[in-house]
């Protein structure tokens, strides 16, 4: 006991030290950290106070998911119709493409292995509609609908900034997630194209290409916009840029896919691609319902089919790469699941009971998202660990642990704390926002014995770097 009251006191003097340096002083620090083993505090330096956590919101919607679903839970993504195919393989009707909620219809390898992924974007795609193709269909008269029913068409959550929706961190939210929801734009001196080839958005070039110039590019979309502006200056012979972007009406654009594909394997469509949505003004609480939205006719035929990975796969690719999209996606599949209603208020609701479980003070967070690009939400570093203790002491621990970036290893710690005492020994989820760096998670002492700790930073002026810096400082100090 003395020795651990001795390593607190010294933690927590130079701690008080550092943040009182130059670099940190005009900043606003929160720290917690306990032993799991005997609940004491190491540090406790402002862990009562609200701060913004970013992308640590992630830590308690993963933890909703996985205890509220289970490990094995899987999505379904399926085409069906109101008529069997006839015989000589006409639809007669249209073809939906039913969103199940999958998050990983895109060819990133499952289980998690990289950050990154090559292969072609519409494979899920692809894949169904070769499916299609061997069950006989020929020709379908009527539409392609993209259904995402499944979950109320909320695509944006109350606190994304106006300028999220255009780039690949804010895609907005359907159950229906072609390749992420996102497009790569390819922005070159001759010429601006898309990858895939996407006729969603109609292009604007003003890029202005000239010897000599430096490369300077904007690209920008009003709300609500189907048109891409792409401005700035390129040299000839520049390798140019290439951006990843948002599709902003997902279901529509996987209804285009799908047509596409079966236009190629020449199986003829009479009608046109189009959406279909669950709008919130037809639920009076968006937080249960007694009846699921409909998601096709109750004569629907499945003509096929595609199950994802089981969720520990798939939300083990949320805290790795901090996927927000995909996260979204969870906090509604459980509305879904629980509350028969996939809105993000459902999923809200069923946060705050499952952390009223955890023994989590609901005075201590306030949530708008699950994703954490919300800058309305708030919680205090006390709440995070007592999150963390819980998830360590359940059933669940081997697969929550696993769900983790590993320092100087994988995920998004996969470039900081090389070379120190803290790599390999900090499994944690980070943070980002402008002026804002979280890092939240476990940390395995030297001496034996295994810390949670969070550590959020709000208001940090200048770059994340000089902040993360100072995080990862404290995390060497806590593995000592």
């Amino acid at each position: 006991m003395w020795r651990a009251q001795a390593t607190a006191a010294g933690l927590s003097t130079r701690l008080r030290e550092l943040l009182e340096s130059p670099t940190a002083s005009r900043a606003f620090f929160g720290v917690y950290a306990i032993d799991l083993k005997t609940g004491a505090a190491l540090i406790d330096y402002q862990s009562g106070r609200n701060f913004v956590p970013a992308s640590n919101t992630k830590l308690f919607t993963t933890a909703l998911g996985l205890m509220r679903l289970g490990p094995e839970y899987r999505f379904h993504t399926t085409a069906v119709a109101e008529e069997p195919l006839d015989s000589e393989g006409r639809l007669n009707g249209d073809l939906s493409l039913v969103g199940g909620g999958d998050p990983n219809l895109s060819p990133r390898p499952i289980p998690y292995k990289a950050e990154s992924y090559s292969g072609n974007p519409l494979s899920a795609i692809e894949d169904l509609a070769s499916e299609l193709q061997k069950k006989g269909l020929r020709r379908v008269n009527g539409n392609i609908a993209g259904d995402d029913r499944r979950y109320v068409w909320q695509p944006y959550a109350d606190g994304w900034a106006i300028g999220d929706a255009v780039w690949e961190y804010g895609a907005p939210v359907s159950a229906i997630a072609l390749n992420d929801n996102t497009f790569r734009l390819l922005v070159r001196p001759d010429g601006v194209r898309t990858d895939p080839p996407v006729s969603f958005y109609r292009i604007a070039n003003r890029l202005h290409v000239e010897p000599g110039v430096a490369r300077k590019v904007h690209i920008e979309r009003l709300p609500g916009s189907r048109e891409l502006r792409v401005m700035g200056t390129l040299a000839p012979g520049d390798a140019g840029e290439t951006h990843l972007l948002a599709i902003g009406e997902p279901a529509l654009y996987a209804a285009q896919a799908l047509s596409s594909a079966l236009v190629r394997r020449g199986i003829i469509v009479t009608g046109e691609a189009v959406a279909r949505h669950a709008l919130p003004a037809e639920f009076r609480d968006l937080e249960r319902s007694e009846q699921p939205p409909p998601v096709h006719g109750s004569r629907a035929v499945e003509l096929a089919r595609r199950s994802s990975a089981p969720l520990l796969d798939s939300i083990r690719v949320i805290d790795k790469v901090s996927q927000n999209l995909h996260a979204e996606m969870l906090l509604r599949e459980v509305g879904w699941v629980r509350r028969n209603i996939g809105s993000r208020e459902a999923g809200l609701k069923e946060l705050r009971v499952f952390l009223d479980e955890a023994g989590v003070d609901s005075a201590d967070y306030s949530w708008h998202d699950g994703s954490g690009l919300s800058r309305l939400n708030l919680v205090t570093p006390r709440a995070v660990v007592k999150l963390l203790r819980y998830m360590y002491e359940s059933p669940q621990r081997e697969n929550w642990i696993s769900l983790l970036p590993i320092a100087g290893e994988d995920g998004t710690l996969r470039k900081r704390m090389n070379g120190t005492a803290a790599a390999s020994r900090i499994r944690a989820k980070t943070g980002t926002l402008s002026h804002v760096t979280a890092l939240s998670g476990y940390a395995e002492r030297s001496g034996g014995g295994t810390l949670a700790f969070s550590i959020l930073v709000n208001n940090h002026p200048g770059e994340s770097a000089g902040a993360r810096e100072i995080v990862d400082k404290i995390c060497s100090w806590m593995v000592e």
